[in-house]
């Protein structure tokens, strides 16, 4: 349970809040499980803070410092993390689900079975982060960086990945039914056995990504570059590759069952 007296402080504003962190710098403060429910947090201070199982839904956390916290099983259901530093902060299934973490810097940080889905993270730095089992379907991932992020079994299905960069990051595994991946970075990005089917790859960058066994089933294809990718055993039924790049890709096994292939005409090189 939360320290009262760190509870306290902290209710009695930031200025308190900063001053008393400032003159107790060997002080852990304790502020688990406590109700922040609603409350103005904007820019505080809560750097390596004991926040597990805390309430801060429809908080504003907006440039607050969370770099390092532990955030274990908390309740963030549609706050507002604008910018807001979360690197290394632990929010292992924890509910983000409907918050808005735009432009919010969550490198490092253990995200494994929490809920993102519908969260807004347009813009947002998740590089090194660890995001297996994530549930982030229909979040907003436009123009965020997920490089050598982890992400095999991670649900993001009807994401909004467009511009978005996943160059080394592992998706082996992960639900992305319907997501929009047009233009973004997959170079040399795991998508072993993913679920690819319907989803919207147009103008995307898969060079030698791997995509062995992939379902991709419907999905649109079409001027992305799969120069070198492996594709081995992946189902293409139905998938739209007008004007892709296919140079060096491993197509053994694949099934091309009403694909619509690149024009034969184009140089490929």
């Amino acid at each position: 349970m939360a320290n009262r007296e760190h509870l306290a402080l902290l209710k009695a504003g930031a200025v308190t809040w900063i001053e008393w962190r400032k003159k107790n710098p060997q002080i852990e403060p304790d502020l688990s499980a406590a109700n922040l429910q609603g409350d103005n947090l904007r820019g505080a201070n809560l750097q390596g803070v004991n926040l597990n199982r805390v309430d801060l839904s429809n908080s504003l956390l907006v440039r607050a410092n969370l770099s390092g916290a532990d955030l274990g099983g908390a309740n963030l259901y549609r706050a507002i993390l604008i910018e807001a530093n979360l690197s290394a902060a632990n929010f292992s299934i924890a509910n983000l689900s409907g918050a808005t973490l735009t432009q919010a810097n969550l490198t490092h940080a253990n995200l494994i079975g929490a809920d993102l889905s519908e969260a807004n993270l347009r813009s947002a730095v998740i590089a090194d982060a660890n995001l297996i089992g994530t549930d982030l379907s229909s979040a907003n991932l436009r123009d965020a960086d997920l490089g050598t992020t982890k992400l095999c079994r991670t649900n993001l299905c009807f994401a909004n990945l467009i511009a978005a960069n996943l160059i080394g990051a592992d998706l082996s595994e992960a639900k992305l039914y319907e997501a929009d991946l047009m233009g973004a970075y997959l170079y040399k990005t795991d998508l072993y056995k993913a679920n690819l089917s319907q989803a919207h790859l147009s103008g995307a960058y898969l060079l030698r990504a791997n995509l062995s066994e992939a379902d991709l089933r419907g999905a649109n294809l079409s001027w992305t570059n799969l120069n070198g990718a492996n594709l081995a055993g992946a189902d293409l039924r139905g998938a739209n590759l007008r004007g892709a790049n296919l140079k060096g890709a491993n197509l053994i096994g694949v099934n091309l069952q009403d694909t619509i292939m690149p024009d034969s005409s184009r140089d490929n090189c």
